[in-house]
């Protein structure tokens, strides 16, 4: 609560700034420069005051420094190291201006900054301060920020050691707190976007067009790819480790076997040469001296004879041993060939490494410590594998200095080119692993944003920041399935294009024409209108009649005024210029090439809509327009006037303060139901459901998911009444705390129809769907995939009720959606064409019908089997479509014999309509709510199979054997654990 009042008393004192109606504390300064302070808030504005900013990009480094700062506190917020503190910190958007604002630091107004600063620099390196206390807090949290300890040197020579970056600054408040600010380089910079004087970027990073030459320096990669590259390399180096400890496992076994087979030999030659003596000595003692030369003849004879006997035993020998000698080798050096470390699981593989470096360390001193120097020689050649900054361990940590210019590092150039090399690898990762994998997630379509605001999250959730949009539109362009996403990319970056020059437009207007000036911008962008004028009634000088006393006074005074100037500036802009700086903007922040002539021809090529562009540019500029139908295909009259803008609102960047016991409880209850505890699991989100109202209140919305899973969970066990009445309370939660139109609401809205069907109230589900349905072609169009899961719901429901023919509409556009965005064989296209067959039999369309379902069958038995379930339900359809249409025909050739010169007219069919249950059942199948029905004997059994799968220790020799095995139980624990 606390933290809501902070953001609320700042953004009203940040729009009090820019309106003007706060005093600065320095307004002898021009107005760029001015601060302020408001209610005990500290406030300043985006632009390069005293040009600190001067050498990393001017006002465009002043204007994303606050953003940055922001991510800073929010990442060592969420870290909650103990006696480490941050800055209240609200970023603020409003009328063209950036406003930062932030809570004051007790007593720090009582001296000046160079006497406060007690850790980091003031002048971006040249003089830097340490302490040690500073040193241990922020030592703390760098272990989980991935933050690595370095020295730089001062401005008197001095060698000082850092945690962060150098611009990070330490101030301890009159209260005894240690405050940290000014965190915009927390994380690594992205060479992708730097121009490097003495260090180039990887080849293939350079064939793909970087670097990228940016408007300013500032440019940071995200902490999500931080822990997605660091937690790449682990798995690396784990694997990396545990095929090369193998190996010299194996190795150490050979070497074994071969020593025991040498010392054998010597043991048969000495026990040989032992009866040999004493032969020889019963042999002297018992014969005469008179046959002793025929002996003596006798013995060298057998001696050769023995010597040949030998040689030719020693030969086979040998030869034996070679050969499995021979296999291993070529056996490892197939292996050293193929090095598919990718290949071995991550559990496996830390197994093998801790099995074999347990077995390594337990023979003898000397072998130990030889087994030891090979094991710490494959743990440094690992460690160099993944670039680590120890050899002797992993150790992936970023210094945040590493490429900031007037810095002087104390480390060796060897070590610094390490740490520069591994920020280059983690932007190169970016390119080469997330944008990739992001793709490929979108074509498994685990996620489908439906407007550019759900893109830029699901883009921020893989660590990809939005200045690589360009990239990943061109990287969806290829895949004829993500059409709809490609379209949501376009939209996204023609809008950011616009956003980027209204907010420098805005800066040059008065305040009294900001209506008109907006309103002439929209027509510009949005309009077909080739050249928008306002009418006198809009124009600068216009003034708007006034009543009473009030505007007789103000007439009085009329002349005190200055005159508005009658041709303002914003009034130059054309659709042309407009259409041609977005082109230009796209090139030289996205590096992204627009082929297009115009904006409606942007629009026509990628199947966008007005409304819905109209729509994503008012979020993201804070305008509210008054609510009416505006006409974007006029050529004759401009579809926005002075009057249709109603606000202009704040864009309020902020962190987001998590209920982390009771995140842990959420967390716990979906493990706990994806594992079939779904009883445990109600518990576990109903207690945290609890937690969640206790700590934010009435209204989050964290809190409406949390009421959509405990309604998923109603539905699930059977309490529809309850389903619906969570449920109801989601979507009025939603509207009120995401927005009226926002995805997260229509997701809501479907839902709720689901559970009100279920409980029997038809019409009122219908009417949520067919809101549901408004409002997605408001924000993505027709083609976006939701549109089809709306269109499939809708026409079940009016199946059920009879309504055949308008249910046949949505069903056939749900097809041909569905087989755009996830293909004509997919199994979401079998259960389309299921649901349409239904439908045409109703209507006595057989032919039509027997075709779609012989396409779902088609389906199934390719992806499926024969033997699955789904196939054999879809062969019993045919069946009983074909008997229909035989009975259909069979009646029509009866009526024709009756009337053979008369056109028969069709016989009566006796449709019976589908039961309540069938229908639950197809509506739970199309929105992803299975039941898998598992006897008591197979949970048993499934039981026992996992105590003896955990009892049973993994063996070493064959390890890399019996990964596919491993891989195999794996899945199977994954399907039970999924049923």
């Amino acid at each position: 609560m606390v933290h809501s009042d902070f953001v609320a008393a700042a953004t009203r004192g940040a729009m009090a700034v820019v309106d003007g109606n706060v005093m600065a504390i320095n307004p002898g300064e021009e107005p760029k420069m001015q601060m302020f302070i408001w209610n005990n808030i500290f406030f300043s504005l985006g632009f390069d005051v005293r040009d600190h900013y001067k050498d990393l990009g001017g006002d465009a480094a002043a204007f994303v420094a606050p953003r940055n700062d922001l991510q800073g506190v929010r990442v060592y917020s969420a870290v909650d190291t103990a006696g480490l503190h941050t800055l209240g910190t609200v970023v603020v958007d409003y009328r063209g201006y950036r406003v930062t604002a932030q809570s004051i630091i007790p007593g720090i107004l009582e001296k000046e900054q160079e006497q406060s600063v007690v850790y980091g620099s003031i002048d971006f390196g040249t003089t830097v301060l340490s302490h040690p206390k500073y040193m241990e807090l922020l030592s703390k949290a760098g272990q989980q920020l991935k933050i690595m300890p370095h020295s730089v040197i001062s401005a008197n020579g001095e060698t000082v050691e850092l945690c962060s970056s150098v611009e990070c600054k330490g101030i301890i408040g009159n209260d005894g707190r240690h405050y940290i600010l000014d965190l915009l380089r927390t994380f690594p910079p992205d060479v992708n976007f730097l121009q490097l004087e003495d260090d180039e970027l990887r080849e293939d990073i350079k064939s793909m067009g970087f670097p990228i030459i940016h408007k300013h320096k500032l440019c940071c990669l995200r902490q999500e790819l931080v822990d997605s590259f660091v937690e790449a390399r682990y798995f690396m180096f784990i694997r990396y480790a545990a095929f090369h400890l193998q190996q010299l496992s194996a190795k150490r076994q050979r070497d074994t076997a071969q020593k025991s087979i040498e010392n054998k030999d010597v043991d048969m030659k000495e026990a040989a040469n032992e009866t040999e003596k004493k032969e020889e000595k019963t042999k002297r003692e018992t014969k005469s001296q008179e046959k002793e030369v025929k002996e003596k003849k006798h013995k060298k004879e057998d001696k050769k004879d023995k010597e040949s006997a030998k040689k030719e035993a020693a030969k086979e020998k040998t030869a034996e041993e070679e050969k499995p000698a021979a296999k291993s080798e070529k056996k490892e050096d197939d292996l050293l060939l193929n090095e598919n470390y990718s290949e071995i699981d991550t559990d496996v593989a830390k197994k093998i490494v801790e099995s074999i470096t347990d077995s390594i360390c337990s023979g003898g001193d000397k072998q130990e410590s030889d087994s030891g120097e090979r094991s710490r020689a494959v743990v440094a050649a690992a460690a160099r594998a993944v670039a680590s900054l120890k050899e002797s361990e992993f150790d992936v940590r970023f210094n945040p200095d590493v490429y900031s210019a007037g810095i002087k590092h104390a480390a060796e150039p060897e070590q610094l080119a390490k740490q520069r090399h591994l920020v280059k690898e983690a932007a190169a990762f970016l390119l080469t692993t997330q944008i990739p994998a992001f793709v490929r997630e979108c074509l498994e379509h685990t996620s489908a944003p439906m407007d550019g605001a759900g893109l830029t999250e699901a883009l921020h959730g893989r660590g990809i920041n939005v200045r690589y949009l360009g990239r990943v539109a061109n990287a969806l362009r290829p895949h004829a399935q993500l059409s709809y996403l490609h379209a949501i990319a376009v939209a996204e970056l023609l809008l950011r294009a616009a956003k980027h020059i209204y907010t420098a437009y805005l800066q040059g207007c008065e305040a009294m024409c900001i209506g008109a000036a907006v309103a002439h911008f929209l027509n510009c962008l949005l309009g077909a209108c080739g050249s928008p004028a306002l009418s006198a009634a809009e124009g600068p000088g216009a003034a708007r009649p006034t009543r009473g006393p009030r505007g007789r006074r103000a007439r009085r005074h009329a002349h005190a005024a200055p005159p508005p100037d009658p041709h303002p500036d914003w009034q130059n802009l054309t659709p042309k210029s407009l259409f041609s700086q977005i082109k230009q903007e796209l090139k030289a922040y996205w590096g992204y090439e627009l082929n297009a002539d115009s904006m409606d021809s942007v629009i026509e090529k990628h199947s966008l809509q007005k409304i819905s562009l109209l729509r994503s540019f008012a979020l993201k500029v804070g305008l509210q327009l008054m609510l009416r139908e505006y006409d974007f295909d006029s050529k004759n009259k401009a579809p926005f006037t002075a009057n249709d803008i109603m606000n202009i609102f704040p864009v309020v960047k902020h962190i987001n303060p998590r209920a982390s016991d009771a995140y842990n409880f959420y967390t716990t209850g979906q493990n706990k139901i994806q594992a079939g505890a779904v009883s445990e699991g109600h518990e576990l989100i109903a207690e945290a459901l609890n937690l969640l109202n206790n700590v934010y209140g009435a209204m989050h919305g964290e809190i409406a998911q949390c009421l959509r899973m405990v309604a998923r969970l109603c539905y699930v066990t059977g309490e529809h009444r309850d389903a619906m009445a969570y449920q109801q309370k989601a979507v009025l939660m939603s509207e009120r705390v995401n927005g009226i139109d926002h995805p997260y609401t229509i997701t809501e809205y479907s839902h709720l129809a689901l559970y009100c069907f279920a409980n029997g109230q038809v019409s009122t589900a219908l009417k949520l769907l067919y809101r549901a349905r408004y409002l997605a072609l408001l924000v993505c169009g027709e083609n976006h995939p939701e549109m089809a899961l709306l269109d499939s719901n809708i026409a079940l429901i009016l199946h059920a009720v009879g309504e055949y023919e308008l249910s046949l509409r949505f069903a056939e556009r749900a097809l041909a959606v569905t087989c755009a965005s996830h293909g004509a064989r997919s199994l979401k296209a079998a259960v389309a064409r299921h649901l349409l067959a239904r439908t045409l039999s109703c209507l006595g369309d057989f032919r039509a019908a027997l075709q779609h379902e012989k396409e779902t069958y088609s389906i199934y038995k390719q992806q499926l089997g024969e033997k699955h379930e789904k196939t054999r339900e879809s062969s019993e359809c045919l069946r009983h479509l074909t008997q229909q249409a035989v009975v259909l025909q069979k009646r029509l050739a009866e009526a024709y014999a009756r009337a053979p010169h008369a056109a028969p007219a069709p016989p009566p069919l006796h449709i019976q309509p589908p039961g309540m249950a069938s229908v639950i059942d197809m509506l739970n199948l199309i929105n992803g709510i299975l039941f898998v029905q598992i006897s008591p004997q197979d949970i048993e059994q499934f039981k026992a199979e996992i105590e003896k799968r955990q009892l049973k220790e993994l063996p070493i020799p064959g390890v890399l054997g019996e990964l596919g095995s491993e891989e195999k139980e794996q899945k199977m624990e994954t399907d039970a654990a999924d049923s």
